[in-house]
């Protein structure tokens, strides 16, 4: 088990996880870090990989090496013109995809002095970029978010320092909301009015049952309701890092996307989106201000190519308030779920000795999801394809539901959650 957690939690250029991963469209940074053509360019780390984004003279995302092929001499301080970036050293030329177009003192090797790019879309306010083989490239995220109106959807992301798989695995586990965020819950804007807080806070022994599909895993964490009902929150994995989290009333859906920067951190991203219209202007002013699962940055931080690192870190304890705790204002003492939440999966280390786990019934998701992921990481090497790439098997939704205490939530969700215009959200 030691080694196969190294190797999942592994992303770098060759590492077997980091190829798997390379065959998903990968969000790398925000569209406003790159906001005009012919702006500043910015340095971009995925898995790894020490990369460029800019915007060219016709608006197109490009995402390339951040080093010219020639000396190695760093892109980050040439010019972006021209639909290109031109290296400030002798004058060699870049376009968005990494091609040479310009040698000025050799004109005749431009095509092999080509470095490094990868295609970009743009989709939900971020560029993504495709990193894996050219002939296998797919088709454009599937997930609901990522295809609705920008007035639709809010998008940020904040630097968690750990690698990828420990902070995903706090977006699958549903039974931790029980504890963490038990309090903060009452005073949250994204929050109120919501009957579903009443069965999390009275039943923290959450019974799990898990169903797998082709792009992920279904959680359904069952709690105690009304006397003839259970309370299901219904949680998705999609493949292989979104995660979606059961919706509460009538308040924005949420979901997250965890991508590795590197072996022991990675960029957190977390959305909020509503199906049918478009975000209030209230709920832009409060997710703008790192409300819900979004968070506050150090000042100077939140800037294109910037560490996006939260107000709230390690460095700080977190600005982990003991009266705040004692008062019961906050379970920890530790106030913002994504504080909450990073605070003690950084605290595990940077990548967590697996093999000293002592692991519950309730942790069976997060299970599935590391053999999921192991068992597609080897698939790769033998040519099997990975599973969830094609849209469709990322059509799914998460679900907060009272059903009857006979009823299959299974039977449900099949009916229920696959999403498709005009479908209801069902939520508590």
């Amino acid at each position: 088990m030691k080694e196969i957690m190294k190797t999942l939690v592994r992303t770098g250029p060759g590492s077997p996880t980091g190829q798997l991963l390379r065959r998903y469209w990968v969000p790398v940074l925000l569209s406003s870090e790159i906001a005009e053509p012919d702006g500043p360019q910015v340095r971009v780390k995925i898995m790894g990989e020490q990369l460029l984004a800019f915007r060219d003279s016709e608006g197109r995302p490009g995402l390339i090496s951040e080093f010219c092929s020639h000396r190695g001499a760093s892109l980050f301080y040439g010019r972006n013109e021209d639909n290109g970036i031109r290296c400030s050293y002798h004058g060699l030329k870049f376009d968005i995809l990494g091609r040479c177009t310009d040698v000025p003192q050799a004109p005749q090797v431009c095509e092999r002095m080509a470095i490094t790019g990868y295609p970009c879309i743009e989709r939900a306010g971020m560029v993504w970029a495709y990193m894996g083989p050219k002939d296998q490239q797919p088709e454009p995220p599937g997930v609901e978010w990522a295809n609705l109106p920008d007035s639709h959807v809010f998008v940020s992301k904040r630097l968690q320092e750990c690698n990828f798989l420990q902070a995903m695995e706090g977006g699958i586990d549903t039974s931790h909301v029980s504890f963490v965020h038990k309090f903060e819950v009452d005073n949250d804007p994204f929050h109120q009015g919501v009957k579903a807080l009443d069965y999390i806070k009275k039943d923290g022994n959450v019974v799990f049952e898990i169903e797998k599909h082709d792009g992920g895993l279904t959680l359904y964490g069952r709690r105690n309701g009304e006397p003839e009902s259970y309370y299901w929150r219904i949680t998705q994995w999609i493949f292989p890092w979104y995660t979606l989290i059961p919706p509460f009333g009538e308040h924005a859906l949420g979901g997250h996307v965890w991508v590795p920067i590197d072996d022991e951190n990675c960029w957190a991203w977390s959305i909020n989106f509503h199906v049918d219209k478009p975000l209030s202007a209230e709920e832009r002013h409060h997710l703008e201000a790192g409300r819900g699962i979004h968070s506050p940055y150090v000042p100077g931080t939140d800037v294109p190519g910037g560490s996006f690192r939260p107000l709230a870190n390690k460095d700080n304890d977190y600005l982990i308030d003991r009266v705040a705790q004692k008062e019961r204002r906050t379970f920890s003492g530790v106030f913002g779920f994504s504080a909450q939440d990073a605070s003690l999966q950084e605290s595990m280390g940077p990548i967590q000795d697996h093999e000293q786990e002592k692991l519950l019934p309730s942790d069976r998701g997060i299970v599935m999801a590391r053999r999921m992921l192991h068992e597609a990481t080897v698939g790769l090497d033998q040519g099997q394809r990975p599973p969830g790439l094609a849209p469709r098997t990322q059509h799914v939704r998460s679900a907060g539901v009272l059903l009857p205490r006979e009823q299959s939530p299974q039977d449900w969700a099949r009916d229920h959650l696959v999403y498709g215009e005009g479908d209801p959200v069902y939520s508590l």
